[in-house]
């Protein structure tokens, strides 16, 4: 069951200690999930990094189901990215669970402008030696994730046991980032 970011009290939050970060691609999940690891103390997982190998070449799906067992096994982390195969697994194991639901026309610009950013390297949260591109298909597939990603992510919140924060604008995450930092403040000093 989504929750709206008004309706989340914050101060649960702050107490999470396994969070998953989901969306379309150039939704900004890499982001985002280094920006609560440096305020949380989280060590983040990047999804990406551990699926794709040297040259753009895909993990074997036994040997990636693997590794994300091993990283759910852990009791802190915070984990961006899809990946439908283990998309269920990982809510399971989550308290906390960030739904980037940003419109298509945010997302496929993002993802242009970070391929601009990072054209001809590898970006921090990428596979070794993954230098940054957009192909046809990756933009289509951001394009067209409303309708076909969308509900099925939308299904797969509503089963799992867990608190959900759905945020729909970058400027909801900036407000809801600094709701955080101001609580954490007025913690600190009393």
């Amino acid at each position: 069951m989504a929750i709206r970011l008004e309706s989340v009290h914050l101060k649960t939050q702050l107490k999470h200690r396994k969070i998953l970060i989901v969306g379309s691609g150039g939704a900004g999940k890499s982001t985002l999930s280094r920006q609560l690891g440096e305020r949380l103390g989280l060590p983040v997982v990047h999804l990406d990094a551990m699926f794709w190998q040297p040259g753009w070449n895909p993990s074997p799906r036994p040997e990636f189901m693997e590794r994300v067992k091993k990283e759910l096994a852990k009791p802190e982390w915070i984990i961006d990215g899809n990946y439908d195969s283990t998309i269920e697994l990982r809510a399971q194991y989550a308290d906390l669970t960030i739904y980037l639901d940003f419109s298509n026309v945010v997302c496929l610009y993002r993802a242009f402008k970070r391929a601009w950013i990072y054209r001809g390297t590898t970006r921090p949260d990428m596979g070794k030696d993954c230098p940054e591109k957009i192909d046809w298909e990756f933009a289509r597939w951001i394009w067209r994730y409303p309708k076909d990603a969308r509900p099925e992510m939308l299904a797969v919140l509503a089963k799992v046991q867990t608190d959900v924060i759905t945020l729909k604008t970058p400027n909801e995450v900036e407000q809801w980032l600094q709701q955080m930092e101001d609580i954490k403040k007025s913690e600190s000093s009393t």
